[in-house]
């Protein structure tokens, strides 16, 4: 049995990053960059208004009220533009290019406008004032984003923005789904005596696709060894992580583990000093990556959190792969006994966090309101009300 630090380094030890590809920027999303992106121009590519108001030569405003001739517009989209000379003003948009001559915009809202002229109320009018410049968001020839950036929606708006439209990013894992047990009922089916609807592979195939990873196939195995091996089998030849949910306890028809050791796997590890989520293996057969979580849902999900989730990212060339982290005070006590870590299901609320109702390890209900996990060392077990305690911020 290991350590959750020791499971953590065990598996980032283990994983290797997935070579580069180049494709369209809108099929990127969720991957991360395997090199950096420089941008091919500046942004913005001509001095801009933020605002909607004036251009005027700054130093014409001597005092609040002054007055200036209005020597025509300047609207988002013109290349032909008035030029701005002492004296005079020129109405502007916002996003328009800043005429020549011009220092500063001032907001329609501090002028007045009669009779041709427009008079500027605010004093001092200072130089650059409400005017982004050539290049200020960046520089043509710096570095957009490095790489093991994640292609999120805001990197699609910012490199399409600079006229980026393929980016070279990680390939994203082939994933395969084995679900075990002759206890499950697939969706639609009659329910029977001793029977329950299988969930965990709909539940792990959408946290996989909150992560961007779409190519996903799923295989079903009776509780029997030579079923459990052929369909691991498989999903090894096709795909490049597999997660098998459930039959890796010690039970008698828990066949995981063995149909593991016929197919030649290597066993990083087996069982973590956690609850829930104690029967964890992670294994390698060759490059390929192997998780056999536990058959409870909330194991499952906890153990695909705080595991599989930063190990498909390493995968994909993330440098920052864990659920992020902060530390804040615990609404209510909490206290554990026993030698293992806790991980508990949690709601971030204002400025402090709540373990919620339900933390066993096949209640999956309150992991519908989750927003965080906090987790608890042995060597806090007595937590009292407003105590400082870890806590991971799910990715919703």
């Amino acid at each position: 049995m290991v350590t959750v630090n020791e499971a953590k380094g065990r598996i980032i030890a283990n994983t290797v990053t997935l070579p580069a590809v180049t494709m369209p920027l809108a099929a990127a999303v969720g991957g991360f960059l395997a090199e950096d992106v420089v941008s091919p121009i500046a942004l913005p590519p001509f001095r801009q208004s933020s605002m909607d108001g004036y251009a005027i030569v700054h130093s014409d405003v001597t005092e609040a009220g002054k007055s200036l001739c209005l020597a025509g517009e300047s609207k988002a989209g013109q290349a032909d533009l008035p030029v701005v000379s002492a004296g005079t003003a020129v109405r502007i948009f916002t996003g328009a290019p800043v005429p020549e001559g011009a220092t500063a915009v001032v907001m329609q809202e501090n002028t007045s406008v009669a009779n041709g002229s427009v008079q500027i109320h605010e004093f001092p009018v200072l130089e650059g004032k409400n005017v982004r410049r050539a290049g200020q968001q960046i520089a043509q020839g710096a570095i957009a984003l490095r790489a093991g950036t994640l292609i999120s929606p805001g990197a699609v708006g910012f490199l399409k923005g600079i006229n980026v439209n393929e980016v070279t990013v990680h390939s994203k894992p082939r994933i395969g789904l084995l679900v075990t047990g002759d206890e499950l009922l697939k969706a639609g089916e009659a329910l029977e005596p001793g029977k329950i609807y299988e969930s965990n592979s709909a539940m792990l195939q959408a946290a996989l696709a909150l992560a961007g990873m779409t190519d996903v196939s799923i295989s079903y195995a009776s509780d029997d060894l030579d079923a459990t091996v052929d369909a691991l089998c498989v999903l090894l030849e096709q795909c490049d992580v597999i997660l098998a949910s459930g039959g890796i306890s010690v039970g008698d028809y828990d066949f995981v583990g063995k149909a593991l050791e016929v197919l030649g796997a290597e066993t990083i590890f087996y069982k973590v000093r956690q609850k829930p989520g104690k029967p964890l293996l992670f294994g390698k057969k060759g490059e390929k990556l192997i998780f056999a979580l536990p058959g409870n849902p909330a194991s499952s999900l906890v153990c695909y959190y705080e595991y599989v989730l930063p190990a498909l990212k390493r995968i994909m060339g993330s440098k920052e792969p864990f659920l992020r982290s902060v530390r804040l005070p615990l609404r209510h006590a909490y206290r554990f006994d026993g030698e293992r870590d806790e991980f508990l299901k949690a709601r971030v609320e204002g400025a402090e966090v709540v373990s919620l109702d339900g933390q066993e390890s096949f209640v999956i209900g309150s992991f519908a309101i989750a927003n965080a996990i906090i987790y608890l060392p042995v060597a806090q077990n007595r937590v009292e009300a407003g105590e400082l305690v870890e806590v991971h911020l799910l990715p919703l």
